[in-house]
């Protein structure tokens, strides 16, 4: 008998997941409180880098996926996984998407199924919030009558080399049973899986991964603030040291971190501590200050660059190259660019942006999306290179415009070229 999985939230970690299942021959129901996406997904419109329209388009035409918007089709589920956001608010984790997933799921929740939290939070979220709301709306016991587990995303959009399939899967169960189900289903659909003893080191394990880069991002992001002063080329510095075959993992700097790794997961991680234990986390909070930072030590670098061109920002044209947070995807959770974008425009700017990648509507007064052409590079007083994506003739851009700075030393530095 097939099994029916329903995948809750239909964004960047749940779409790759559920067409994967459906490509294995599950049943999958797709849900997602968004009738915009909803409606996409309903015609084969992938709006997910990582997920073609032509594979979303396969299982829709099988009948192993389907989109919904309707709780009802909740219903009747053997695995159902959580994969919906956990944003911050004023520092304070929000898991009210997670809160009302669980009580969806309660209201379906019957003996024998599985269900298994994917959304990154603070250790003890599986067991100290979302068990008791699906008993509470269940009255059956998790452990007991259902099963339950965490398993931790680990979706790196736009990566062709670690997709959902080959990226070894952490998986945690909150009793044996439990892990042996939550083990076999991922097993079914990635190539390996990792073992948790429990879901609160799963969940531990999940934002270490992202502390350790966002940690060390701030690092090189303040070495870079710092190298001009002394004379010294930051990323020269980065590959020499990067030669050493030891002790040393290479990050770059860039205008700030985006996403909902870098900037949200390791403050649930911080706050938990703090809640926990009544002290603070400092490492991760100086992190978050000095990667905080960086939108707006690029636009004052670029200010000084026009300085030295006898050019203000006020009434400069700006082209900028990038809005998404990394290369080669449209993602735009938390992305840097933005409140550079925005600090430009307070600051007098005419900012133009180019993206191919970014298909949705970026709402920013004073912001014109554009194309990358001969001409906007002519007219520009300055380019800003943000997001390096592939696929740009970035010779050209070099040898046409006034004055570039480049946040991800793409181009090579000289007269009108200047790196971060």
């Amino acid at each position: 008998m097939t099994s029916t999985v329903v995948v809750l939230g239909q964004g960047y970690v749940g779409l790759p997941l559920a067409v994967a299942a459906a490509e294995k021959g599950y049943r999958v129901v797709g849900y997602d409180i968004s009738e915009s996406r909803v409606k996409k997904l309903a015609v084969g419109e992938s709006y997910v880098g990582d997920v073609s329209s032509e594979r979303l388009r396969a299982v829709l035409d099988e009948g192993t996926y389907r989109p919904s918007m309707d709780a009802a089709d909740l219903a009747g589920f053997d695995i159902a996984v959580i994969t919906v956001p956990t944003p911050l608010h004023e520092g304070v984790p929000d898991l009210s998407a997670v809160e009302s997933a669980g009580n969806a799921l309660a209201e379906v929740l019957t003996p024998g199924a599985t269900v298994i939290l994917e959304s990154t939070s603070y250790p003890g979220t599986t067991e100290e919030v979302l068990a008791p709301l699906l008993h509470e709306g269940s009255g059956l016991e998790p452990g007991t009558d259902f099963h339950l587990g965490y398993s931790p995303e680990r979706i790196d959009p736009g990566n062709a080399r670690w997709t959902f399939e080959t990226t070894p899967k952490v998986v945690s169960g909150v009793d044996e049973p439990s892990l042996a189900r939550v083990t076999a289903f991922y097993s079914a659909i990635v190539e390996e899986v990792v073992t948790a003893r429990t879901p609160r080191i799963a969940e531990l394990a999940k934002v270490m991964e992202n502390t350790f880069r966002h940690v060390n991002i701030a690092l090189v992001n303040e070495l870079a603030t710092h190298a001009e002063g002394i004379g010294a080329d930051v990323w020269e510095a980065l590959d020499i040291a990067s030669t050493k075959p030891f002790g040393f993992m290479r990050f770059t700097p860039g205008p700030g971190v985006g996403g909902h790794c870098l900037p949200v997961d390791p403050l649930y991680l911080s706050w938990k501590v703090e809640r926990t234990s009544s002290r603070r986390f400092r490492l991760v909070e100086l992190a978050d200050e000095l990667n905080s930072q960086m939108p707006e030590y690029v636009v004052r670098r670029l200010t000084r660059g026009l300085d030295r061109r006898r050019q203000t920002m006020t009434g400069s044209r700006i082209l900028m190259l990038g809005l998404a947070y990394k290369p080669n995807t449209g993602d735009l959770r938390e992305s840097p660019a933005l409140e550079i974008a925005e600090l430009l425009v307070e600051a007098g700017a005419e900012v133009r942006a180019v993206d191919p990648f970014v298909t949705e509507d970026v709402s920013i007064d004073g912001v014109t999306r554009t194309e990358l052409s001969p001409e906007e590079l002519a007219r520009a007083h300055a380019v800003l290179l943000v997001t390096d994506h592939d696929g740009v003739d970035y010779e050209a851009v070099a040898s046409a415009a006034r004055y570039v700075f480049d946040c991800r030393r793409r181009l090579t530095p000289g007269e009108h070229v200047e790196s971060l």
